[in-house]
């Protein structure tokens, strides 16, 4: 892993796990939460604003799912030996944006390229 100090790489490993078992805590809330108010009954307003809520925490569930993938990732790249490089400039990610967003796979000039390139070909 080079350009990254083996302190940087424990220091987000750390982290990775931390927030991997908050996400799976997150989970299991939400879903007893989710269950718990099985009850179908209620006027139409009632329905409404518990579809509404099921609609909400589905969406959490799939952003949270998508980090906590990411997170995986991240650790596959630690025991693999690749964490820290930049998927798009194959350069070191700088250790302050591994440290806020372990999980990130771009440095900031690759997040760049690749927003400048989702604009370009989104038209």
């Amino acid at each position: 892993m080079p350009g990254i100090t083996k302190e940087v790489v424990a220091r987000c490993r750390e982290k990775l796990i931390k927030t991997r078992e908050e996400i799976i805590n997150r989970f299991q809330s939400t879903r007893i939460d989710l269950y718990a108010g099985d009850d179908k009954g209620g006027d139409e307003a009632d329905q409404t604003v518990r579809t509404m809520a099921e609609s909400e925490t589905l969406s959490m569930h799939e952003r949270l799912r998508q980090k906590l993938y990411e997170i995986e990732l991240a650790l596959a790249r630690i025991e693999g030996g690749t964490f820290g490089m930049c998927e798009e400039t194959e350069e070191p990610i700088e250790a302050d944006r591994l440290l806020a967003i372990p999980w990130t796979r771009l440095s900031i000039e690759g997040a760049e390229i690749r927003e400048s390139l989702k604009k370009r070909y989104a038209r």
